[in-house]
């Protein structure tokens, strides 16, 4: 079934997932998903499946594929699947690397922000325990974002899958997707030596069919020239419409950033009046750590699946 042979996409879009109106489209889908063998076996519930359709605005058949390709890349990708517990990235989070910003854009869209670069490797702040697989951890909080001597490319990438199984679970962020800031500030050779074919090809995969997210913009900023070798490795797997949502803009982001996100939701950091990047950073990682149970549920069910559609962080 396609959305457009009976219904008009926005008011589905719109619609509660238990409406009379959209049930034919989830039984449907439901019904496709548990004839394949390969993702028969998961939790096939509405909240569940609602996600897929309105990825792909309820076209059953496409909403089905990217279902097959979630579950299939969640079990080929365990570097960064198999653990989604918060303190398996703790570091990262405490490090202020990414952030949720509070309010939405004028489309509804999500905003996230992740800092990539600026680290001071020699320099820590201090040391705290994390309760972690029975006992407690001693971590380091380094000054800055992400070091690339302490974290791989695959645990910074965990960091934005944690993120990713949260939002997709609002149904505003479901409707109007979501924006992604990069901060590159100080990105160097260390960072960009971390990025092989392999991952770039699992980072294209979340961004175009293996997540039920709609990816309306991402945006670059402060990136150097020698993160552009980078680009050009992920760019081949993207296709025509994710890279005409790119936007790099250098270090003039002031001014031009606030063109596609308004300056009432931009930290003061980025030419924005909201709150701060810190704030905002830290506001998330307190609830990441509140979904401790949740994401650990997911780690251990690598076809992901849950019963919860209600998110406490809007």
């Amino acid at each position: 079934m396609k959305s457009g042979e009976v219904d008009n996409i926005e008011e589905l879009n719109n619609l509660p997932v238990d409406s009379i109106r959209i049930a034919p489209y989830l039984s449907e889908l439901k019904q496709k998903a548990a004839a394949e063998v390969s993702i028969r076996h998961l939790n096939l519930t509405e909240t569940f499946l609602i996600r897929f359709l309105q990825a792909r605005d309820f076209d059953v058949a496409l909403a089905l594929k990217l279902l097959i390709n979630y579950h299939k890349w969640r079990q080929e990708c365990p570097a960064i699947t198999a653990d989604l517990k918060p303190s398996s990235v703790i570091g990262l989070l405490q490090n202020n690397y990414h952030g949720v910003l509070r309010s939405r854009d004028d489309a509804g869209s999500r905003i996230l922000i992740y800092r990539i670069g600026k680290y001071i490797h020699k320099q820590f702040l201090n040391c705290y325990f994390v309760h972690y697989n029975g006992e407690y951890r001693k971590f380091k909080l380094f000054l800055g974002q992400w070091n690339p001597k302490e974290f791989t490319a695959y645990e910074v990438f965990r960091v934005s899958l944690i993120t990713s199984e949260l939002i997709v679970r609002e149904w505003e962020t479901q409707r109007n997707g979501l924006k992604a800031i990069f901060d590159l500030q100080d990105w160097c050779f260390a960072h960009a030596l971390q990025i092989n074919p392999s991952l770039a090809k699992k980072i294209s995969s979340v961004l175009t069919d293996s997540f039920p997210l709609k990816v309306r913009g991402i945006h670059l900023i402060n990136e150097p020239i020698f993160f552009r070798p980078v680009f050009a490795m992920i760019r081949p797997f993207l296709p025509d419409k994710i890279k005409q949502r790119i936007h790099m803009h250098g270090s003039s982001y002031a001014r031009s950033l606030s063109d596609f996100i308004p300056k009432a939701v931009l930290p003061p950091e980025y030419g924005g009046t909201g709150p701060s990047i810190n704030e905002v950073c830290q506001d998330w990682t307190e609830y990441i750590m509140q979904s401790e149970d949740y994401l650990h549920s997911l780690s251990i069910d690598l076809g992901g699946g849950d019963a919860s559609q209600s998110s406490a962080y809007e």
